[in-house]
């Protein structure tokens, strides 16, 4: 508490003992650092770190952690246990385990959050909608709906997808997904990568193409 002083009645204030006990108890249980602490690192969602961010990924329902695609190895058609590739686009299979889980860092996870506090109110409109893609890929390049008229639309971004935006797109759940609504995703320029949806594994080839996600 900054103005203890003026707490104290007229009669003690000059009081040196009474004083001096205020003072030092002012100093040792001031929580003025705590407080600011709690406010930089949990409450404000744009300089929270570490579990103060989680709480929020908890508050607007998005995880840290998402799973990337399998990594693909060089190999031989008989290592069905491996998926494979040839020369020159993979390396070789050492036979350790890759994890495919992936946390975010505090400054994606933030995007993330930030996007999905955003979906959360989105009303489902293309205007909308577009207002995610542009929050949740900033400086990127376009990215915005495409309503076919027919019950489907289309998620395209004119920029390359990395595997973890991927896996944004297919698991946080931060894209509004109207009901009844196929929806699918492309890009102009994908890369060779697997992928885990609702409908089975998917293997996407370099060069223009779109990938269907399950209905929702």
């Amino acid at each position: 508490m900054e103005n203890y002083e003026d707490t104290i009645i007229s009669q003690y204030a000059t009081a040196p003992a009474l004083t001096q006990l205020l003072r030092g108890w002012n100093e040792n249980l001031d929580p003025t650092p705590l407080l600011d602490s709690f406010y930089n690192l949990v409450w404000n969602v744009n300089t929270a770190e570490g579990w103060g961010l989680d709480v929020w990924g908890r508050i607007v329902g998005v995880g840290r952690v998402l799973q990337l695609a399998s990594t693909r190895f060089f190999g031989f058609q008989e290592a069905d246990s491996v998926v494979i590739t040839g020369f020159n686009v993979a390396p070789f299979y050492s036979g350790q385990s890759v994890t495919t889980n992936y946390t975010l860092s505090d400054a994606a996870y933030r995007v993330l959050v930030l996007a999905k506090a955003l979906a959360n109110i989105c009303d489902g409109s293309i205007q909308g909608t577009n207002a995610v893609l542009m929050a949740l890929f900033p400086g990127r390049g376009n990215a915005y709906v495409i309503d076919h008229r027919d019950m489907t639309m289309t998620y395209f971004f004119d920029f390359e997808l990395a595997p973890i935006e991927y896996a944004i797109i297919f698991q946080s759940g931060v894209l509004p997904r109207p009901a009844g609504v196929a929806t699918s995703v492309a890009s102009s320029s994908l890369n060779r990568i697997q992928l885990e949806s609702g409908t089975g594994r998917i293997l996407l080839e370099s060069g223009f193409g779109a990938i269907n996600l399950e209905s929702s």
